[in-house]
């Protein structure tokens, strides 16, 4: 026996509903495969998860996401109030994901009475300063799948903190860039330790941060370690937390010994003690 018309009707309209329907679930689940953790901050590293083959940006700069699906994002200093990010799923969806970046307010440093060489530098050492931030700039766009990304970082260093990112030093009156950094005094040859592990990139004597050791975590977060007076690896090497770098010092432009610490996502200067607040929650 023939089905009645309305019958076939009702059921076409039944069916359509149901894909229309999944359509929605599907793009609503695709839609919630780019996920943030936490609030971003001013100098801070915000965590994330995507479904693998997911390609993002932010910015200029393409963010690699591991075969895990985890990700990592940086905000300089001055970021701005929003941020967006691109993201194309692996189903070929596109769209921005808009970042509210929380601001910041940072102190005034002034530091008077220093020599003059080291508040401008002589004109016979331009060159050499020039030559060794572009090679420090170079190393900072690897964009590796090392781990030591995914660990809580712990102090490098024992001693008192005696200047902090962000800040704005006035040198002898002149104001200078910003304090990109966390700073430790301790005696001389106070152990400092890798807070994470990674790749040691760079062992160097540069003009203004004396004996240097850059680390390469992976994601393209990577660590610096200044003004060292011994430095116990060498270039190439792999260590692991906790591992001697070195010892702290006074060696380059340096007012008393202290251990220099700064913490970049490639290029973007972060705090490094939002990455020892994150230890402690």
């Amino acid at each position: 026996m023939r089905r009645p018309v309305i019958f076939k009707v009702f059921h076409v309209v039944i069916l359509f509903t149901a894909v229309f329907v999944a359509g929605l679930e599907v793009t609503a689940a695709a839609d919630t495969e780019v996920t943030l953790q936490g609030q971003a901050v001013q100098g801070g590293l915000l965590r994330g998860r995507a479904a693998p083959g997911t390609r993002l940006r932010l910015g200029r700069q393409v963010v690699r996401v591991s075969e895990q699906g985890n990700f990592i994002l940086g905000f300089g200093r001055d970021a701005p109030q929003t941020v967006s990010l691109a993201v194309v799923l692996p189903t070929g969806k596109a769209y921005k994901k808009t970042i509210s970046v929380k601001q910041r307010h940072y102190q005034i440093q002034h530091i008077d009475g220093l020599p003059s060489k080291m508040v401008t530098p002589p004109a016979e050492r331009r060159e050499r300063i020039r030559r060794e931030a572009a090679k420090v700039r170079a190393l900072r766009t690897a964009d590796t799948d090392l781990l030591g990304v995914n660990q809580v970082f712990v102090w490098p260093a024992q001693g008192r903190v005696s200047g902090v990112y962000g800040s704005q030093r006035i040198l002898n009156g002149v104001p200078k860039r910003p304090h990109f950094g966390l700073d430790i005094a301790a005696p001389i040859g106070t152990p400092v330790i890798a807070p994470a592990a990674g790749k040691v990139v760079l062992v160097a004597d540069l003009y203004y941060t004396g004996h240097t050791v850059l680390i390469d975590h992976g994601h393209g977060l990577n660590s610096v370690y200044c003004h060292l007076s011994k430095v116990d690896v060498k270039q190439g090497q792999m260590v692991e937390q906790g591992q001697l770098l070195g010892g702290i010092g006074a060696t380059g432009r340096a007012t008393g010994p202290h251990l220099h610490w700064g913490v970049n996502w490639f290029g973007v200067r972060l705090d490094p003690q939002l990455f020892l607040s994150e230890a402690q929650s």
